[in-house]
């Protein structure tokens, strides 16, 4: 096995080409005044967020849009081109044009993020869990012939499409050493006395180099992100997401993430990392703030009425901006004709539009909202 200086690991031999085995965790990282200073306003930014999260009237329903967003965006780093909008308005029932193939991708990022976080109240951040998301991540989608929830059993890499082992830009363990290094990789987890930032920062690092997966290893190492954070009681619920910032400045991502295997660059990784928690801490509080200001006026202006059904025809817009009179129905209880009267009183408001111009089974949105949702991240303060 060669090592080789300032490389965190060794590349094995195997035949004509070499695999990549990283050592395991924790490196030496040389924390100068400007990574520290880094921690310091990511942790900040995302403590503020954890606290505008705590007040906010309704996190449990606002988590939903931002939960969707995360999977739109995840998916899309992979190649998967469903938007934002064609993802709510799918599931509010709406038939879309997108191939099912692609919204199928991103509901079952969804289904994946949502179970991990009903099993974190029984089971930590582990290899058990890994396989559970990754089974939940890989049904019924592109690339489900990649055994589901079962490691690879075959070599893997990374490289330009058409890319052969030979040409790959990055050779991951073999096989056999996948095991061992996710053991290791686990045991930091629950050992590691790094700032909780810095400790996950490190262990998406060292998930992507691993690649445990045929497929899906990307979506798999970004939901584990936000599983951390809700673990490690950093944030209440699941408002912060880094897809955005690694889909935004994804040459960035993939140069840092290379820089570490390549030469050990483990502080510029940090970094790099870190501002994404800062910006998208920002981000989202900012987007939560002006959806609950945008509700909130909303909610005033059909306050008061003799039905109430207005209102909660609003407190549903919070939760999927999309809306039928037969949803309305599902989920209030209410009779058709009360629902279409409701959603008609929110129309003439210029709360909702309709969308296309079908006679029946008309399906609404309330625009202000999808637009706050699909807005791109901002990635310097004050863009």
């Amino acid at each position: 096995m060669a090592k080789t200086t300032n490389i965190p690991g060794k590349k094995v031999p195997q035949g004509k080409y070499s695999a990549f085995v990283p050592d395991p965790l924790p490196p030496a990282v040389d924390w100068t005044p400007r990574l520290i200073r880094l921690l310091s306003d990511a942790d900040r930014l995302i403590g503020k967020l954890a606290g505008e999260g705590g007040r906010l009237p309704n996190p449990h329903v606002l988590m939903r849009p931002f939960t969707r967003r995360e999977a739109v965006l995840s998916s899309k780093i992979e190649g998967t081109q469903a938007t934002l909008g064609e993802l709510l308005a799918a599931e509010a029932g709406i038939a879309v044009e997108r191939s099912p193939d692609d919204l199928r991708e991103v509901g079952n990022y969804v289904v994946a993020l949502e179970h991990g976080i009903s099993r974190l109240g029984k089971l930590p951040i582990c290899v058990r869990l890994i396989k559970e998301l990754h089974e939940k991540l890989m049904t019924d989608v592109r690339g489900h012939h990649a055994t589901r929830g079962e490691f690879r059993k075959i070599q893997n890499w990374i490289g330009k499409p058409g890319s052969t082992v030979e040409t790959a830009s990055f050779i991951p363990p073999p096989p056999d050493a996948v095991e061992p290094c996710l053991a290791a990789w686990e045991k930091f987890l629950h050992e590691s006395d790094l700032p909780p930032l810095a400790t996950i920062a490190l262990a998406h690092y060292q998930f992507e180099a691993i690649h445990p997966f045929l497929d899906g290893n990307g979506r798999v190492g970004r939901l584990l992100i936000t599983l951390f954070l809700i673990e490690r009681k950093i944030l209440p619920t699941p408002l912060l997401y880094l897809s955005a910032f690694f889909e935004a400045s994804r040459r960035d991502y993939y140069d840092g993430l290379r820089g570490v295997s390549e030469r050990g660059a483990w502080q510029d990784w940090i970094e790099y990392f870190l501002l994404g928690v800062a910006r998208m801490s920002e981000d989202a509080v900012n987007r939560a703030g002006k959806i609950n200001a945008k509700l909130a006026e909303w909610q005033k202006s059909v306050a008061g009425e003799s039905t109430k059904t207005p209102l909660r025809v609003v407190e549903l817009l919070a939760a999927n901006p999309f809306i039928t009179a037969k949803g309305c129905v599902e989920k209030l209880g209410v009779a058709f004709t009360t629902a279409q009267r409701a959603i008609e009183r929110l129309e003439r408001l210029g709360i909702v539009q309709q969308v296309g111009t079908a006679k029946r089974d008309r399906v609404y949105c309330a625009k202000a909202l999808l637009d706050i949702l699909e807005e791109p991240a901002q990635l310097v303060p004050g863009d």
